[in-house]
C-alpha cells in the first residue's frame, strides 16, 4: 500500500556521455605510431550524446513503478543514476530510504568470495547490520537453492546459480528501496515464476519498487504505476495498462513491413517481409470488428526450396498475454513452396475480442526446422460493436473474450 510520502524524487535529471568517432582506427601499434607521426594535431570527431534527457517524476513510498521503452531508451541509465553506480550530468534525485539495486546479475558479487560471504557483503554495503543479515540468511539460501554449494566461491558456480543467489540477496535483504533491472527475463522458466512470485510478494509488503523490465504483462499485474521512455525522455507517466500500449506503439507499426527487424529468430531460410490484416474485400485494414471474418497475408521471401512448411500466428493482447494460436500445424496445413518470393493467408473466421489493441507474432517452421519468428510483426485493432445489442460490452478489467452465452432461468421440480 502506497502512501502519500515520497521515497524518490527525480528532477530534471539528464546523463550526458561523448562518444568519439574514429573510422580509420589503426589496428596495431605500427599503424599507431605512423599516424600520430603524420597527423600530429589531428583531432577525434566527437559527439555528445543524451542517455537521458530532463526526466522528471515522483514515487510514492510503497509504490511498484514500472520502467518501460524500447533498448536504448535510458532505463538502465536512469536506473544506474538512482543506484549512485554512475554521476548524472544535471538534476537532482532525492532518496528517502535504503536502496537495494540489482542492476546485473550479480552486480557487487565479488568472485573470488563464497557465497556466503558474498550475501554478508551485499548486506554490509547496503548498511545493513551482521544481526539483520542473518535474519534473512536462511530464506536466502533456500530461495536460492544453493545451499550445497554456500561455501564455494561464486567463480565456481554455474550461470543458473549465480543467478539464482544474486535475485534472492537483492528481493530478501530489507532495503526501503529496491530497484530491479531485467531481473524476470534471466533464468529458467521455473526460475523466472519463482521471481514473478517473490516480486509480487516485495510489492505488498510496503516496501518502493522501481522495476525494469521487457516482460509486459509483469509490469501489468505488478505494477501500480508504470513510466515510458523514449529516446531519453519521459514521454508518458501513468496507469500502467496506458503506459503498455504506448510502448507497444512505438515498436512496432499497424501494417507491418518487416524487412528492417533485427529482433528477429531462426534461420532465414524462409523470412516473412510483411504482414497484413484484410478485411472480406481484400483491403487492407488497421481494425476489425468483434465476429467479423478477415485474413491475415503474410508475404514472404524463400533461399531455397522446401516442403511441409507451417505458418502460425500468435494473437497477444500489448501486455504480452497469448489469446490464440493461429499454427497450421493443427490442422496438417502444411506447403511446399519453391525458392522466390510467395505469401500465405490464414482466414479467420472471426475473434470474439473486447474493442482494444492488439499484437500479432508470425512464425514460420517445418519438420523441426525454426525459419523465422518476429514478435509483434504488426498491431491491430478491435473496434467497438454493439455484439449483445444493448449498448455494453465488458472493460478491460472483465477480460478480452466476448463469449457468445444465454442466461435462462430454470423452474424447479417439486414433489
Amino acid at each position: 500500500m502506497s502512501s502519500d510520502r515520497l521515497a524518490v524524487s527525480i528532477r530534471g535529471v539528464g546523463k550526458q556521455y561523448t562518444i568519439r568517432h574514429n573510422r580509420r582506427a589503426p589496428t596495431t601499434l605500427g599503424e599507431a605510431v605512423a599516424r600520430r607521426l603524420r597527423h600530429p594535431f589531428e583531432r577525434q570527431e566527437r559527439e555528445q550524446f543524451w542517455a537521458v534527457r530532463d526526466v522528471s517524476f515522483d514515487v510514492r513510498q510503497g509504490e511498484v513503478v514500472g520502467v518501460i521503452g524500447r533498448n536504448g531508451a535510458g532505463k538502465s541509465t536512469l536506473l544506474k543514476i538512482l543506484s549512485r553506480v554512475t554521476e548524472m550530468t544535471e538534476g537532482e534525485v532525492v532518496l528517502e530510504g535504503r536502496v537495494g539495486s540489482l542492476l546485473e546479475v550479480g552486480t557487487g558479487f565479488n568472485q573470488e568470495l563464497t557465497g556466503r560471504e558474498n550475501v554478508f557483503l551485499n548486506g554490509a554495503i547496503l548498511g545493513m547490520t551482521r544481526a539483520e543479515i542473518r535474519d534473512q540468511f536462511d530464506a536466502i539460501v533456500e530461495f536460492s537453492g544453493v545451499e550445497r554449494f554456500l561455501d564455494t566461491p561464486v567463480k565456481h558456480y554455474s550461470s543458473g546459480m549465480y543467478v539464482r543467489l544474486a535475485f534472492a540477496v537483492a528481493a530478501h535483504l530489507r532495503s526501503e528501496i529496491l530497484i530491479v533491472d531485467e531481473v524476470l527475463a534471466v533464468g529458467d522458466q521455473d526460475f523466472q515464476r519463482k521471481c514473478l512470485g517473490k516480486m509480487r510478494d516485495v510489492a505488498t509488503s510496503g516496501r518502493t519498487v522501481l522495476l525494469v523490465s521487457h516482460n509486459m504483462a509483469a509490469i501489468s499485474s505488478l505494477c501500480s504505476r508504470a513510466v515510458v521512455l523514449h529516446d531519453g525522455r519521459l514521454v508518458f507517466a501513468g496507469d500502467p495498462g496506458e503506459a503498455v500500449a504506448r510502448y507497444s506503439a512505438q515498436r512496432t507499426v499497424l501494417v507491418g513491413d518487416l524487412r528492417g527487424r533485427h529482433d528477429r529468430h531462426g534461420s532465414g531460410e524462409i523470412r516473412a517481409v510483411t504482414l497484413s490484416v484484410q478485411n472480406g474485400r481484400g483491403e487492407t485494414v488497421g481494425a476489425i470488428r468483434p465476429l467479423e471474418p478477415f485474413d491475415i497475408v503474410v508475404a514472404y521471401e524463400a533461399k531455397t526450396a522446401a516442403r511441409h512448411v507451417a505458418v502460425s500466428i500468435d494473437v497477444e493482447q500489448v501486455d504480452g498475454t497469448r489469446i490464440a494460436t493461429l499454427f497450421g500445424g493443427f490442422r496438417n496445413e502444411t506447403f511446399s513452396i519453391e525458392a522466390g518470393s510467395g505469401a500465405f493467408c490464414c482466414r479467420v473466421d472471426g475473434l470474439p475480442l473486447r474493442p482494444d489493441t492488439y499484437s500479432l507474432n508470425v512464425f514460420v517452421g517445418g519438420q523441426g526446422a525454426i525459419y523465422d519468428f518476429v514478435e509483434r510483426a504488426v498491431l491491430f485493432d478491435v473496434a467497438p460493436a454493439d455484439v449483445f445489442g444493448t449498448g455494453r460490452l465488458p472493460d478491460r478489467s472483465q477480460g478480452p473474450l466476448l463469449a457468445g452465452y444465454h442466461w435462462t432461468i430454470l423452474t424447479l421440480a417439486t414433489d
